[in-house]
């Protein structure tokens, strides 16, 4: 059995969107910006994603309500609600869970002792700074390009567009 190895500096990308999450943004918008249904080929072929994959993820948006299906010849998918009303933070919770996580508790139910102490504080804050920005940004937001200002106005920051090791 090999060792385990630590990862070198600078392989791990901080926080993690997985492709579920990535993919079923881009159907979602893609649902959006089309005003009316699609199949999951369809949706899949106009974002070039892996449709069985797309599947998945698009059942797993329909039990979280965000999605609906339609039956029949004219069958496919349509947004639940909407995009507007539909945020990023809620798609990242239908397909990932929780947005933050400390070895798989929520930042709350973390507890340390000694100089460690207070850093439950901190990890309740990054969970606090991500949904400031992804329960600020609906889908309707991403479509149109007017993110809202207090999002927008982080990304003119030259460094938020810059890897830090």
């Amino acid at each position: 059995m090999e060792p385990h190895r630590a990862a070198p500096v600078g392989d791990n990308p901080g926080m993690h969107i997985s492709a579920k999450v990535d993919y079923g943004m881009r159907a979602l918008l893609t649902l959006a910006a089309r005003g009316e249904p699609a199949t999951t080929d369809s949706l899949a072929g106009e974002q070039h994603l892996p449709a069985k994959f797309l599947g998945t993820i698009l059942n797993d948006l329909r039990r979280a309500e965000i999605v609906a299906s339609i039956r029949g010849a004219e069958g496919g998918y349509r947004l639940a609600r909407p995009a507007a009303e539909i945020r990023v933070a809620d798609v990242m919770r239908a397909l990932d869970g929780p947005l933050a996580e400390v070895r798989g508790l929520r930042p709350e139910a973390t507890s340390y002792e000694g100089a460690a102490e207070r850093l439950q504080d901190v990890w309740v804050a990054v969970r606090a700074s991500l949904r400031e920005v992804l329960e600020a940004v609906s889908l309707d937001d991403v479509v149109s390009g007017k993110l809202p200002p207090s999002v927008a106005k982080l990304t003119e920051d030259p460094a938020a567009w810059s890897s830090r090791r």
